[in-house]
């Protein structure tokens, strides 16, 4: 059976990662597959460490097939993101399984899977992106508004360096199957927010197809625990334009990729 593999960087999110993690564990998937949890603690404080501790323990006792991995110290969540992907590799997956990224906010609706699934699935491309912009999310308030329009720079700026055409490059949900991953993983070496448009850059330079998604989107505040800000925004576009003139052989043979 396929095997979908979610890999959700957590910290601190103690409000949340226990209802994310459970709908995760509930949510629909293509008829025939299955799906592995990658949890990775990125040095969250006590309270939520225990908690996924807990967490993870009970699933697995249940018969889940979940993971708890945890840095000793806090790294970002680039760096979570390639503990999780790290150990998906290493798992021996089938080149055709797949492989989610998911936030632990609850800013994210897991009941997207299938339709972030099936463009792999049937061909039609070799990794997914969602996108939160377009009719099927309307934008009320100020402060989406103006978080829609400087995603949007980001995203305008992203494509012209790497000729794709999408709406949201900083969605969470990114969908590769494992060839691609073992493919992309080498060239991976943002700690923090910026492995979003690295993952990005790195699809274009290894000249990978990307279809993109409408997903659900629940926007939470910087008060509610959002942790990316200007300077993150900033770092965008630095690694945009950083990747666009990297030689492909400096990124296969950086020391800083593990």
């Amino acid at each position: 059976m396929p095997i979908l593999f979610v890999v959700i960087p957590v910290y601190n999110e103690v409000a949340t990662a226990k209802q994310c993690v459970k709908l995760v564990v509930d949510a629909p998937l293509v008829d025939g597959w299955s799906k592995t949890l990658v949890i990775v603690d990125d040095h969250s404080d006590d309270e939520a460490a225990a908690l996924l501790k807990t967490l993870t323990d009970e699933l697995a006792n249940d018969g889940v097939n979940i993971t708890l991995h945890c840095h000793d110290v806090n790294r970002g969540k680039g760096a979570a993101l390639n503990t999780g992907f790290d150990f998906v590799l290493q798992s021996q997956p089938h080149d055709d399984d797949l492989v989610i990224i998911q936030d632990a906010d609850l800013e994210y609706d897991p009941d997207d899977y299938p339709a972030l699934m099936k463009p792999i699935i049937e061909g039609r491309a070799q990794a997914v992106v969602g996108s939160r912009w377009g009719t099927h999310n309307q934008l009320q308030s100020l402060g989406r508004k103006l978080h829609r329009q400087g995603n949007g720079f980001v995203s305008s700026f992203s494509n012209l360096m790497t000729g794709y055409r999408l709406t949201d490059m900083e969605c969470c949900y990114k969908v590769f199957s494992i060839k691609v991953l073992r493919k992309l993983r080498p060239m991976l070496t943002e700690n923090r927010f910026g492995i979003e448009p690295q993952m990005i850059a790195s699809l274009s330079k290894l000249k990978v197809k990307i279809e993109q998604v409408p997903v659900s989107y629940n926007p939470r505040s910087v008060a509610a625990g959002k942790k990316i800000g200007w300077v993150d925004g900033i770092r965008a576009f630095y690694v945009v334009l950083r990747e666009r003139f990297r030689p492909m052989k400096k990124l296969r043979t950086d020391p800083n990729n593990h």
